[in-house]
């Protein structure tokens, strides 16, 4: 493993850890030359490559980080941490790798993201699918806020805040 900081291939594992549930090992590194630490991460490669079947029918490769961006923007300024979005994306990667087929429909993953996020926080879900579900105007919008608030189950956490 190269070192990021100085590009020497020596270093020291310093500790190792299950992270990800499981589906990955993080190792923090110690550079022999400079000193300096760094953490690495260690995943299954998975045999299949996983592509997405895009709206307008083009093929795409499954990006990770084009998911996380998605579900970023539509946190952007919630109470959410970081790792409850890494959480959510490598629940959505599992279940898509764990069907065995080499193409999904971007709608799916979609639908995966909605679902996952009206459970964390309903400000974020509504921004995400006001996108996903392509709503062109306020009382599409206000309809789907008012379908959240119905069916809500339990109030939502004090650091969530209310949709109206």
């Amino acid at each position: 493993m190269r070192c990021p900081f100085c590009q020497a291939n020596d270093d020291k594992v310093i500790d190792s850890r299950e992270a990800e549930h499981g589906a990955s090992i993080r190792r923090r590194r110690e550079c022999k030359r400079c000193g300096k630490r760094f953490t690495t991460y260690e995943h299954v490669e998975t045999n299949t490559r996983l592509t997405v079947i895009k709206r307008d029918g083009n093929r795409v490769p499954f990006d990770r980080e084009k998911l996380m961006g998605g579900l970023q923007k539509s946190a952007y300024k919630r109470p959410i941490k970081a790792d409850q979005l890494t959480t959510v994306v490598d629940e959505i990667e599992t279940e898509l790798f764990k069907r065995g087929k080499k193409e999904v429909e971007s709608t799916e993953i979609g639908r995966l993201c909605v679902e996952k996020l009206k459970r964390l926080d309903h400000v974020a879900y509504v921004r995400f699918a006001s996108v996903y579900m392509k709503i062109a105007n306020i009382d599409d919008l206000l309809e789907e806020m008012m379908e959240v608030k119905e069916t809500q189950p339990e109030p939502p956490a004090k650091e969530q805040g209310n949709l109206f």
